[in-house]
């Protein structure tokens, strides 16, 4: 059994090694660009990581992309606007500021400020229900008559 956890621990661990990306760069301001760039762009397929991080097959290629593009002599914008264009603004954890990414940008501070609100407004009305005097309803004669006669009955039962 002790050789069975062995070999499977073996084996999970070449997963591990399969997923380092080893490129060569013209020099080390190229290396950090391609590092800049891929820590700056999210995976298609993730979501949640950045290109440098994902181990899925598109990160893997965009990688790939990315370097051939540096070695191309391409610039960071000429890079992203690629990207971009092929994936839309998803791709970059910080979107550009246009009208179809407004909600992306301030749709969590307008809920926050619309919860906020309506906390307010509730404390507000609990405060005032409660410092505010019973509400006692004025009783016609008709009615006055009548509750007289009542509590005379219940006194005399």
């Amino acid at each position: 059994m002790r050789w069975l956890s062995l070999l499977l621990g073996t084996l999970l661990s070449l997963n591990v090694l399969a997923a380092i990306d080893t490129y060569e760069f013209n020099d080390e301001a190229e290396r950090q660009r391609f590092r800049v760039l891929t820590e700056e762009l999210r995976c298609p397929k993730c979501q949640n990581q950045n290109i440098a991080d994902s181990n899925a097959p598109i990160a893997n290629d965009l990688r790939r992309e990315i370097h051939r593009m540096l070695d191309e002599g391409q610039s960071d914008d000429e890079i992203v606007d690629f990207l971009v264009t092929r994936y839309g603004d998803f791709v970059m954890y910080r979107p550009p500021l246009t009208g179809k990414t407004l909600l992306l940008w301030f749709g969590p501070a307008a809920l926050l400020l619309l919860a906020l609100l309506v906390v307010l407004n509730i404390v507000r009305r609990r405060r005032q229900a409660a410092s505010a005097p019973p509400v006692t309803a004025e009783l016609s004669d008709a009615e006055r008559q009548r509750l007289s006669q009542l509590l005379d009955k219940q006194s005399h039962d």
